[in-house]
Protein backbone atom coordinates (compact mmCIF):
# COMPACT_ATOMS: atom_id res chain seq x y z
CA UNK A 1 0.00 0.00 0.00
CA UNK A 2 1.53 3.36 -0.97
CA UNK A 3 2.28 5.66 1.91
CA UNK A 4 0.12 8.77 2.27
CA UNK A 5 2.34 11.77 2.85
CA UNK A 6 1.15 14.48 5.27
CA UNK A 7 -0.15 17.65 3.67
CA UNK A 8 0.47 19.50 6.92
CA UNK A 9 2.74 19.14 9.89
CA UNK A 10 1.39 17.98 13.24
CA UNK A 11 2.69 17.42 16.75
CA UNK A 12 3.60 13.79 16.04
CA UNK A 13 5.77 14.85 13.09
CA UNK A 14 7.60 17.40 15.26
CA UNK A 15 8.15 14.73 17.89
CA UNK A 16 9.48 12.35 15.24
CA UNK A 17 11.72 15.07 13.80
CA UNK A 18 13.33 15.70 17.19
CA UNK A 19 13.86 11.99 17.78
CA UNK A 20 15.30 11.36 14.31
CA UNK A 21 17.54 14.43 14.52
CA UNK A 22 18.88 13.19 17.85
CA UNK A 23 19.59 9.77 16.32
CA UNK A 24 21.30 11.33 13.30
CA UNK A 25 23.51 13.58 15.41
CA UNK A 26 24.27 10.66 17.68
CA UNK A 27 25.53 8.67 14.70
CA UNK A 28 27.54 11.56 13.26
CA UNK A 29 28.62 13.28 16.46
CA UNK A 30 32.20 12.00 16.52
CA UNK A 31 32.76 12.71 12.84
CA UNK A 32 31.39 16.24 13.19
CA UNK A 33 33.59 16.78 16.23
CA UNK A 34 36.60 15.65 14.21
CA UNK A 35 36.13 18.31 11.50
CA UNK A 36 35.46 21.17 13.93
CA UNK A 37 38.12 23.78 13.05
CA UNK A 38 36.09 27.03 13.08
CA UNK A 39 35.66 29.33 14.95
CA UNK A 40 37.87 27.38 17.40
CA UNK A 41 39.36 23.95 16.76
CA UNK A 42 38.07 22.51 20.04
CA UNK A 43 36.47 19.39 18.54
CA UNK A 44 33.06 19.63 20.22
CA UNK A 45 30.58 20.91 17.60
CA UNK A 46 28.93 17.52 17.10
CA UNK A 47 28.57 16.99 20.83
CA UNK A 48 27.18 20.49 21.34
CA UNK A 49 24.61 20.06 18.57
CA UNK A 50 23.60 16.69 20.00
CA UNK A 51 23.09 18.14 23.48
CA UNK A 52 21.09 21.06 22.07
CA UNK A 53 18.73 18.77 20.14
CA UNK A 54 18.52 16.43 23.11
CA UNK A 55 17.18 19.31 25.21
CA UNK A 56 14.66 20.20 22.47
CA UNK A 57 13.52 16.58 22.23
CA UNK A 58 13.08 16.30 26.00
CA UNK A 59 10.91 19.43 26.02
CA UNK A 60 8.68 17.93 23.32
CA UNK A 61 8.45 14.62 25.18
CA UNK A 62 7.38 16.52 28.30
CA UNK A 63 4.49 18.04 26.33
CA UNK A 64 3.38 14.60 25.16
CA UNK A 65 3.67 13.23 28.68
CA UNK A 66 1.30 15.92 29.91
CA UNK A 67 -1.18 15.77 27.02
CA UNK A 68 -1.92 12.76 24.82
CA UNK A 69 -2.49 14.86 21.69
CA UNK A 70 -0.82 18.21 22.35
CA UNK A 71 -1.56 21.36 20.42
CA UNK A 72 0.79 21.81 17.46
CA UNK A 73 1.72 25.39 18.35
CA UNK A 74 2.55 24.32 21.92
CA UNK A 75 4.72 21.50 20.58
CA UNK A 76 6.84 23.66 18.26
CA UNK A 77 7.22 26.30 20.97
CA UNK A 78 8.34 23.61 23.42
CA UNK A 79 10.91 22.39 20.88
CA UNK A 80 12.30 25.90 20.49
CA UNK A 81 12.32 26.59 24.24
CA UNK A 82 14.05 23.30 24.98
CA UNK A 83 16.75 24.09 22.42
CA UNK A 84 17.19 27.57 23.90
CA UNK A 85 17.75 26.45 27.48
CA UNK A 86 19.95 23.52 26.43
CA UNK A 87 21.96 25.25 23.69
CA UNK A 88 25.67 24.45 23.82
CA UNK A 89 28.56 26.03 21.97
CA UNK A 90 28.52 28.39 19.01
CA UNK A 91 26.69 26.09 16.58
CA UNK A 92 24.24 24.79 19.18
CA UNK A 93 23.29 28.35 20.10
CA UNK A 94 22.71 29.24 16.43
CA UNK A 95 20.68 26.05 15.91
CA UNK A 96 18.45 26.99 18.85
CA UNK A 97 17.72 30.31 17.16
CA UNK A 98 16.97 28.55 13.88
CA UNK A 99 14.40 26.42 15.68
CA UNK A 100 12.97 29.46 17.43
CA UNK A 101 12.59 31.29 14.12
CA UNK A 102 10.82 28.28 12.63
CA UNK A 103 8.48 27.98 15.62
CA UNK A 104 7.34 31.59 15.25
CA UNK A 105 5.96 30.90 11.77
CA UNK A 106 4.83 27.30 12.27
CA UNK A 107 2.73 28.34 15.27
CA UNK A 108 0.61 30.23 12.73
CA UNK A 109 0.26 27.45 10.13
CA UNK A 110 1.38 23.91 9.34
CA UNK A 111 1.32 23.51 5.55
CA UNK A 112 4.18 23.51 3.06
CA UNK A 113 3.97 27.25 2.51
CA UNK A 114 4.37 27.92 6.24
CA UNK A 115 7.28 25.44 6.42
CA UNK A 116 9.08 27.30 3.62
CA UNK A 117 8.43 30.64 5.32
CA UNK A 118 9.56 29.17 8.65
CA UNK A 119 12.90 28.18 7.18
CA UNK A 120 13.26 31.70 5.81
CA UNK A 121 12.47 33.27 9.18
CA UNK A 122 14.90 30.86 10.85
CA UNK A 123 17.76 31.90 8.57
CA UNK A 124 17.13 35.63 9.06
CA UNK A 125 16.74 35.43 12.84
CA UNK A 126 19.87 33.30 13.26
CA UNK A 127 21.95 35.70 11.17
CA UNK A 128 20.66 38.65 13.19
CA UNK A 129 21.65 36.87 16.42
CA UNK A 130 25.31 36.66 15.36
CA UNK A 131 27.28 39.84 15.96
CA UNK A 132 29.55 39.37 12.93
CA UNK A 133 28.17 36.78 10.48
CA UNK A 134 30.75 34.81 8.48
CA UNK A 135 30.08 33.01 5.21
CA UNK A 136 31.01 29.35 4.88
CA UNK A 137 29.35 28.49 8.19
CA UNK A 138 26.06 27.12 9.46
CA UNK A 139 24.51 30.51 8.61
CA UNK A 140 25.37 30.03 4.93
CA UNK A 141 23.94 26.53 4.94
CA UNK A 142 20.74 27.74 6.65
CA UNK A 143 20.33 30.54 4.09
CA UNK A 144 20.72 28.10 1.20
CA UNK A 145 18.16 25.75 2.74
CA UNK A 146 15.67 28.61 3.09
CA UNK A 147 16.26 29.80 -0.47
CA UNK A 148 15.74 26.33 -1.92
CA UNK A 149 12.62 25.79 0.18
CA UNK A 150 11.08 29.01 -1.14
CA UNK A 151 11.11 27.71 -4.73
CA UNK A 152 8.75 25.19 -6.33
CA UNK A 153 6.15 22.93 -4.72
CA UNK A 154 4.22 23.85 -1.56
CA UNK A 155 3.93 20.20 -0.54
CA UNK A 156 5.38 19.67 2.96
CA UNK A 157 7.62 16.77 1.94
CA UNK A 158 8.79 18.57 -1.21
CA UNK A 159 9.69 21.69 0.79
CA UNK A 160 11.69 19.61 3.27
CA UNK A 161 13.52 17.77 0.48
CA UNK A 162 14.33 21.05 -1.29
CA UNK A 163 15.70 22.56 1.93
CA UNK A 164 17.85 19.50 2.54
CA UNK A 165 19.19 19.49 -1.01
CA UNK A 166 19.96 23.21 -0.87
CA UNK A 167 21.73 22.84 2.46
CA UNK A 168 23.79 19.90 1.24
CA UNK A 169 24.93 21.80 -1.87
CA UNK A 170 25.86 24.82 0.25
CA UNK A 171 27.79 22.61 2.65
CA UNK A 172 29.95 21.31 -0.18
CA UNK A 173 30.91 24.88 -1.05
CA UNK A 174 31.92 25.96 2.47
CA UNK A 175 35.67 25.18 2.08
CA UNK A 176 35.85 27.65 -0.80
CA UNK A 177 34.27 30.35 1.37
CA UNK A 178 36.35 30.01 4.53
CA UNK A 179 40.14 29.69 4.33
CA UNK A 180 40.50 27.73 7.57
CA UNK A 181 38.18 25.03 6.19
CA UNK A 182 40.09 24.86 2.90
CA UNK A 183 43.42 24.48 4.70
CA UNK A 184 42.03 21.66 6.85
CA UNK A 185 40.28 20.00 3.90
CA UNK A 186 36.91 19.84 5.63
CA UNK A 187 33.40 21.26 5.37
CA UNK A 188 31.97 23.42 8.13
CA UNK A 189 31.10 21.30 11.17
CA UNK A 190 28.06 23.34 12.18
CA UNK A 191 26.72 23.26 8.63
CA UNK A 192 27.28 19.52 8.54
CA UNK A 193 25.20 19.17 11.69
CA UNK A 194 22.40 21.31 10.23
CA UNK A 195 22.30 19.07 7.15
CA UNK A 196 21.80 16.08 9.49
CA UNK A 197 18.93 17.90 11.25
CA UNK A 198 17.27 18.76 7.92
CA UNK A 199 17.72 15.17 6.76
CA UNK A 200 15.81 14.08 9.85
CA UNK A 201 13.04 16.53 8.90
CA UNK A 202 12.80 14.90 5.46
CA UNK A 203 12.47 11.48 7.07
CA UNK A 204 9.89 12.73 9.58
CA UNK A 205 7.57 14.16 6.90
CA UNK A 206 8.17 11.60 4.13
CA UNK A 207 8.97 8.37 5.95
CA UNK A 208 12.17 8.00 3.91
CA UNK A 209 15.64 9.07 4.98
CA UNK A 210 17.57 10.97 2.31
CA UNK A 211 20.51 9.16 0.76
CA UNK A 212 23.70 10.50 2.38
CA UNK A 213 26.00 12.39 0.03
CA UNK A 214 29.57 11.13 0.12
CA UNK A 215 30.96 13.77 -2.21
CA UNK A 216 31.44 16.48 0.42
CA UNK A 217 34.92 16.65 2.00
CA UNK A 218 34.85 14.52 5.10
CA UNK A 219 38.12 15.56 6.68
CA UNK A 220 39.05 12.27 8.30
CA UNK A 221 42.34 13.81 9.39
CA UNK A 222 41.92 17.59 9.22
CA UNK A 223 44.82 19.91 9.80
CA UNK A 224 43.85 21.14 13.26
CA UNK A 225 45.08 24.59 14.09
CA UNK A 226 46.01 24.95 17.78
CA UNK A 227 43.28 26.54 19.86
CA UNK A 228 45.82 28.79 21.54
CA UNK A 229 47.31 30.07 18.28
CA UNK A 230 44.94 33.03 18.09
CA UNK A 231 41.73 34.34 19.52
CA UNK A 232 40.30 34.60 23.05
CA UNK A 233 41.10 32.03 25.71
CA UNK A 234 37.61 31.35 27.11
CA UNK A 235 34.16 30.41 25.92
CA UNK A 236 31.42 31.84 28.15
CA UNK A 237 27.80 30.69 27.92
CA UNK A 238 24.87 31.51 30.16
CA UNK A 239 21.11 31.82 30.22
CA UNK A 240 19.97 35.35 30.96
CA UNK A 241 16.69 36.72 32.23
CA UNK A 242 16.53 40.32 30.98
CA UNK A 243 14.46 42.68 28.88
CA UNK A 244 15.30 43.47 25.26
CA UNK A 245 16.76 46.92 25.97
CA UNK A 246 19.23 45.46 28.48
CA UNK A 247 20.20 42.74 26.01
CA UNK A 248 20.90 45.36 23.34
CA UNK A 249 23.35 47.07 25.70
CA UNK A 250 24.84 43.70 26.65
CA UNK A 251 25.53 42.86 22.99
CA UNK A 252 27.51 46.07 22.60
CA UNK A 253 29.57 45.43 25.71
CA UNK A 254 30.32 41.78 24.91
CA UNK A 255 31.16 42.62 21.30
CA UNK A 256 33.86 44.94 22.62
CA UNK A 257 35.18 42.22 24.96
CA UNK A 258 35.59 39.36 22.49
CA UNK A 259 34.30 37.59 19.40
CA UNK A 260 31.99 34.77 18.24
CA UNK A 261 29.17 36.62 19.97
CA UNK A 262 25.75 35.00 19.60
CA UNK A 263 22.73 36.10 21.64
CA UNK A 264 19.51 34.21 20.96
CA UNK A 265 16.06 34.01 22.53
CA UNK A 266 13.39 36.52 23.43
CA UNK A 267 10.39 37.02 25.68
CA UNK A 268 12.66 37.72 28.63
CA UNK A 269 14.90 34.64 28.32
CA UNK A 270 18.14 34.65 26.33
CA UNK A 271 21.08 32.35 25.68
CA UNK A 272 24.37 34.24 25.55
CA UNK A 273 27.53 32.83 23.92
CA UNK A 274 30.86 34.67 23.53
CA UNK A 275 34.60 33.99 23.31
CA UNK A 276 36.64 36.31 25.54
CA UNK A 277 39.96 36.64 27.35
CA UNK A 278 38.29 38.10 30.46
CA UNK A 279 35.61 35.58 31.43
CA UNK A 280 34.82 37.45 34.62
CA UNK A 281 34.01 40.62 32.71
CA UNK A 282 31.62 38.67 30.43
CA UNK A 283 29.77 37.30 33.44
CA UNK A 284 29.69 40.69 35.16
CA UNK A 285 28.15 42.19 32.02
CA UNK A 286 25.38 39.61 32.27
CA UNK A 287 24.80 40.43 35.92
CA UNK A 288 24.41 44.10 35.06
CA UNK A 289 21.93 43.23 32.27
CA UNK A 290 19.74 40.88 34.29
CA UNK A 291 19.94 37.51 36.03
CA UNK A 292 22.42 35.08 34.47
CA UNK A 293 22.32 31.41 35.41
CA UNK A 294 23.59 28.05 34.08
CA UNK A 295 26.94 29.78 33.58
CA UNK A 296 29.59 27.72 31.76
CA UNK A 297 33.19 28.88 31.30
CA UNK A 298 35.49 26.74 29.16
CA UNK A 299 39.22 27.37 28.68
CA UNK A 300 40.20 26.58 25.10
CA UNK A 301 43.78 25.77 26.04
CA UNK A 302 42.68 22.74 28.06
CA UNK A 303 39.17 22.25 26.63
CA UNK A 304 38.04 21.93 30.21
CA UNK A 305 35.49 23.85 32.23
CA UNK A 306 37.10 26.60 34.21
CA UNK A 307 34.13 27.31 36.36
CA UNK A 308 30.39 27.03 36.67
CA UNK A 309 27.50 28.31 38.72
CA UNK A 310 23.90 27.55 39.37
CA UNK A 311 23.36 24.33 37.43
CA UNK A 312 24.71 20.84 37.01
CA UNK A 313 25.69 21.71 33.47
CA UNK A 314 28.94 23.42 34.52
CA UNK A 315 32.06 22.09 36.13
CA UNK A 316 32.51 23.38 39.61
CA UNK A 317 28.80 23.00 40.37
CA UNK A 318 27.84 22.05 43.89
CA UNK A 319 28.91 18.56 44.90
CA UNK A 320 31.59 18.10 42.21
CA UNK A 321 35.35 18.04 42.42
CA UNK A 322 38.00 19.79 40.41
CA UNK A 323 39.92 17.30 38.20
CA UNK A 324 43.07 17.69 40.29
CA UNK A 325 41.17 16.61 43.42
CA UNK A 326 39.96 13.36 41.87
CA UNK A 327 41.60 10.00 42.47
CA UNK A 328 40.97 6.33 41.88
CA UNK A 329 38.43 4.65 39.63
CA UNK A 330 34.65 4.36 39.70
CA UNK A 331 31.87 2.64 37.80
CA UNK A 332 28.70 4.51 36.81
CA UNK A 333 25.77 2.29 35.87
CA UNK A 334 22.26 2.99 34.57
CA UNK A 335 19.76 0.59 36.13
CA UNK A 336 16.06 0.00 35.32
CA UNK A 337 14.87 -0.74 38.86
CA UNK A 338 15.49 0.31 42.45
CA UNK A 339 16.44 -3.22 43.47
CA UNK A 340 19.17 -3.41 40.85
CA UNK A 341 20.30 0.09 41.68
CA UNK A 342 20.74 -0.91 45.35
CA UNK A 343 22.55 -4.10 44.34
CA UNK A 344 25.06 -2.26 42.16
CA UNK A 345 25.46 0.55 44.70
CA UNK A 346 26.38 -2.06 47.31
CA UNK A 347 29.00 -3.34 44.85
CA UNK A 348 30.49 0.15 44.76
CA UNK A 349 28.92 1.62 41.63
CA UNK A 350 27.44 5.10 41.28
CA UNK A 351 23.95 4.48 39.92
CA UNK A 352 21.45 6.30 37.74
CA UNK A 353 17.84 5.08 37.89
CA UNK A 354 16.08 4.68 34.53
CA UNK A 355 12.34 4.93 35.05
CA UNK A 356 9.88 3.37 32.57
CA UNK A 357 9.51 5.65 29.57
CA UNK A 358 11.98 8.16 31.05
CA UNK A 359 15.53 7.30 29.94
CA UNK A 360 18.15 9.46 31.60
CA UNK A 361 19.46 12.42 29.63
CA UNK A 362 23.16 13.01 29.06
CA UNK A 363 23.09 15.68 31.79
CA UNK A 364 22.07 13.08 34.38
CA UNK A 365 24.93 10.84 33.29
CA UNK A 366 27.36 13.76 33.46
CA UNK A 367 26.14 14.53 36.99
CA UNK A 368 26.66 10.91 38.04
CA UNK A 369 30.18 10.79 36.58
CA UNK A 370 31.11 13.96 38.43
CA UNK A 371 29.43 12.69 41.60
CA UNK A 372 31.57 9.54 41.48
CA UNK A 373 34.57 11.78 42.27
CA UNK A 374 37.06 9.57 40.44
CA UNK A 375 39.85 10.35 38.00
CA UNK A 376 38.92 7.27 35.92
CA UNK A 377 35.32 6.18 35.26
CA UNK A 378 33.80 3.18 33.52
CA UNK A 379 30.31 4.00 32.20
CA UNK A 380 27.72 1.20 31.81
CA UNK A 381 24.60 2.48 29.96
CA UNK A 382 22.91 -0.96 30.08
CA UNK A 383 20.57 -0.01 27.23
CA UNK A 384 21.26 0.04 23.48
CA UNK A 385 19.07 3.13 23.12
CA UNK A 386 21.37 5.05 25.49
CA UNK A 387 24.52 4.49 23.44
CA UNK A 388 24.63 7.96 21.87
CA UNK A 389 23.48 9.71 25.05
CA UNK A 390 26.21 7.97 27.04
CA UNK A 391 28.82 8.79 24.40
CA UNK A 392 27.89 12.47 24.52
CA UNK A 393 28.10 12.48 28.32
CA UNK A 394 31.50 10.79 28.23
CA UNK A 395 32.78 13.30 25.68
CA UNK A 396 31.61 16.20 27.84
CA UNK A 397 33.36 15.10 31.02
CA UNK A 398 36.54 14.11 29.18
CA UNK A 399 36.89 17.81 28.43
CA UNK A 400 37.00 18.33 32.20
CA UNK A 401 40.01 16.04 32.64
CA UNK A 402 38.13 12.87 33.65
CA UNK A 403 39.17 9.70 31.88
CA UNK A 404 36.00 7.86 30.83
CA UNK A 405 35.57 4.50 29.10
CA UNK A 406 32.16 3.57 27.72
CA UNK A 407 31.44 -0.16 27.87
CA UNK A 408 28.55 -0.68 25.40
CA UNK A 409 26.32 -2.79 27.66
CA UNK A 410 22.85 -3.24 26.17
CA UNK A 411 21.04 -4.67 29.21
CA UNK A 412 21.30 -4.56 32.98
CA UNK A 413 22.41 -8.21 33.18
CA UNK A 414 25.39 -7.36 30.98
CA UNK A 415 26.19 -4.50 33.35
CA UNK A 416 26.02 -6.86 36.31
CA UNK A 417 28.43 -9.24 34.56
CA UNK A 418 30.82 -6.37 33.82
CA UNK A 419 30.66 -5.06 37.39
CA UNK A 420 31.39 -8.55 38.74
CA UNK A 421 34.84 -8.61 37.12
CA UNK A 422 35.69 -4.97 37.85
CA UNK A 423 39.04 -4.63 39.63
CA UNK A 424 40.10 -1.02 40.34
CA UNK A 425 43.64 -2.13 41.27
CA UNK A 426 44.61 -3.23 37.76
CA UNK A 427 45.47 -0.93 34.87
CA UNK A 428 42.52 1.06 33.52
CA UNK A 429 42.71 -0.36 30.02
CA UNK A 430 42.94 -3.93 31.29
CA UNK A 431 39.96 -3.39 33.57
CA UNK A 432 37.89 -1.97 30.71
CA UNK A 433 38.83 -4.88 28.42
CA UNK A 434 37.85 -7.43 31.09
CA UNK A 435 34.53 -5.72 31.77
CA UNK A 436 33.77 -5.42 28.07
CA UNK A 437 34.58 -9.11 27.53
CA UNK A 438 32.32 -10.16 30.42
CA UNK A 439 29.46 -8.04 29.09
CA UNK A 440 29.93 -9.32 25.54
CA UNK A 441 29.86 -12.94 26.75
CA UNK A 442 26.44 -12.43 28.35
CA UNK A 443 23.32 -13.01 26.29
CA UNK A 444 20.31 -11.14 27.58
CA UNK A 445 16.59 -11.79 27.56
CA UNK A 446 13.53 -10.00 28.87
CA UNK A 447 9.83 -10.61 29.46
CA UNK A 448 7.34 -7.82 28.84
CA UNK A 449 3.59 -7.51 28.43
CA UNK A 450 2.36 -6.04 25.12
CA UNK A 451 0.40 -2.81 25.57
CA UNK A 452 -1.23 -2.89 22.12
CA UNK A 453 -1.49 -4.92 18.94
CA UNK A 454 1.70 -4.67 16.91
CA UNK A 455 3.93 -6.46 14.43
CA UNK A 456 7.05 -8.11 15.90
CA UNK A 457 9.87 -10.26 14.60
CA UNK A 458 7.96 -13.26 16.00
CA UNK A 459 4.61 -12.32 14.44
CA UNK A 460 1.61 -10.22 15.41
CA UNK A 461 0.99 -9.77 19.12
CA UNK A 462 -2.16 -8.59 20.85
CA UNK A 463 -2.53 -6.35 23.89
CA UNK A 464 -1.88 -8.45 27.00
CA UNK A 465 0.36 -11.02 25.27
CA UNK A 466 3.61 -11.94 27.02
CA UNK A 467 6.60 -11.09 24.86
CA UNK A 468 9.89 -12.92 25.25
CA UNK A 469 12.84 -10.92 23.92
CA UNK A 470 16.32 -12.31 23.27
CA UNK A 471 19.16 -9.88 22.57
CA UNK A 472 16.62 -7.13 21.96
CA UNK A 473 14.35 -8.93 19.47
CA UNK A 474 10.96 -10.52 20.18
CA UNK A 475 11.53 -14.28 19.93
CA UNK A 476 8.44 -15.68 21.69
CA UNK A 477 4.81 -14.57 21.97
CA UNK A 478 2.89 -16.31 24.73
CA UNK A 479 -0.09 -15.98 27.05
CA UNK A 480 1.42 -17.28 30.30
CA UNK A 481 4.35 -15.61 32.05
CA UNK A 482 5.81 -18.82 33.47
CA UNK A 483 5.60 -20.85 30.24
CA UNK A 484 6.98 -18.01 28.15
CA UNK A 485 9.87 -17.52 30.58
CA UNK A 486 10.79 -21.20 30.35
CA UNK A 487 10.70 -21.11 26.55
CA UNK A 488 12.96 -18.04 26.45
CA UNK A 489 15.36 -19.60 28.94
CA UNK A 490 15.57 -22.84 26.93
CA UNK A 491 16.38 -20.94 23.75
CA UNK A 492 19.07 -18.91 25.46
CA UNK A 493 20.67 -22.00 26.99
CA UNK A 494 20.56 -23.96 23.73
CA UNK A 495 23.88 -22.33 22.80
CA UNK A 496 25.41 -23.28 26.16
CA UNK A 497 26.14 -21.32 29.30
CA UNK A 498 27.67 -21.49 32.76
CA UNK A 499 25.65 -18.99 34.79
CA UNK A 500 22.03 -17.80 34.57
CA UNK A 501 21.15 -14.47 36.15
CA UNK A 502 17.48 -13.75 36.88
CA UNK A 503 16.20 -10.30 37.84
CA UNK A 504 12.51 -10.20 38.80
CA UNK A 505 10.22 -7.22 39.15
CA UNK A 506 8.25 -6.67 42.32
CA UNK A 507 5.00 -7.68 40.59
CA UNK A 508 6.35 -10.86 38.97
CA UNK A 509 4.55 -14.14 39.92
CA UNK A 510 5.74 -15.26 43.36
CA UNK A 511 6.80 -18.72 42.23
CA UNK A 512 8.51 -17.62 39.01
CA UNK A 513 12.06 -17.55 40.38
CA UNK A 514 11.73 -20.93 42.09
CA UNK A 515 10.23 -22.50 38.96
CA UNK A 516 12.99 -21.19 36.69
CA UNK A 517 15.74 -22.21 39.13
CA UNK A 518 14.30 -25.72 39.34
CA UNK A 519 14.03 -25.90 35.55
CA UNK A 520 17.70 -25.01 35.14
CA UNK A 521 18.78 -27.55 37.77
CA UNK A 522 16.72 -30.28 36.10
CA UNK A 523 17.79 -29.66 32.51
CA UNK A 524 21.30 -28.15 32.73
CA UNK A 525 23.20 -29.74 35.59
CA UNK A 526 26.40 -27.74 35.07
CA UNK A 527 24.70 -24.34 35.03
CA UNK A 528 24.43 -22.19 38.16
CA UNK A 529 21.58 -19.74 38.80
CA UNK A 530 21.57 -16.49 40.76
CA UNK A 531 18.44 -14.40 41.40
CA UNK A 532 18.12 -10.71 42.25
CA UNK A 533 15.09 -8.55 43.06
CA UNK A 534 14.52 -5.80 40.50
CA UNK A 535 12.18 -3.87 42.74
CA UNK A 536 9.36 -1.58 41.60
CA UNK A 537 9.46 -0.18 38.06
CA UNK A 538 11.88 -2.89 36.89
CA UNK A 539 11.08 -4.96 33.78
CA UNK A 540 8.95 -8.03 34.51
CA UNK A 541 11.89 -10.42 34.11
CA UNK A 542 15.47 -10.01 32.96
CA UNK A 543 17.56 -13.05 32.05
CA UNK A 544 21.31 -13.18 31.55
CA UNK A 545 23.24 -16.23 30.34
CA UNK A 546 27.04 -16.16 30.63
Amino acid sequence: MPQTLPQALDSAVVRSWCSLALEALGREREEIDSINVYPVADGDTGTNLYLTVESASQAVEAVFAAITVPDFADTVRAMAHGALIGARGNSGTILSQLLRGMSEVLAEGRDGDHLARALGRASVSAREAVAHPVEGTILTVAAAAASAAAEGSRDVAAVARAAYAGARTALEATPAQLAVLERAGVVDAGGRGLVAVLGALVEAVSGQAPVPDRRAPRGAAPVMEPCSAAGPAYEVIYLLEADRAAVTRLRERLDALGDSLVVVGGDGLWNVHVHVDDAGAAVEAGIEAGRPHRIRITHFGTSGAAGGHGAAGGAGASGTQAPGDRAGRAVVAVLPGEGLARLCAEAGATTVLARPGEPPASGELVDAIRRAGAREVVLLPNDAALRHTAAAAAEQVRAEGIRVALVPTRAAVQGIAALAVHEPERRFDEDVVAMTAAAGATRYGELAVAERQSFTSAGVCQAGDVLGLIDGDVAVIGQDVRATAVTVLNRMLSAGGELVTLVLAEDAPEDLAARLEAHVRGTHLAVDTVTYPGGPQAPLLLIGVE
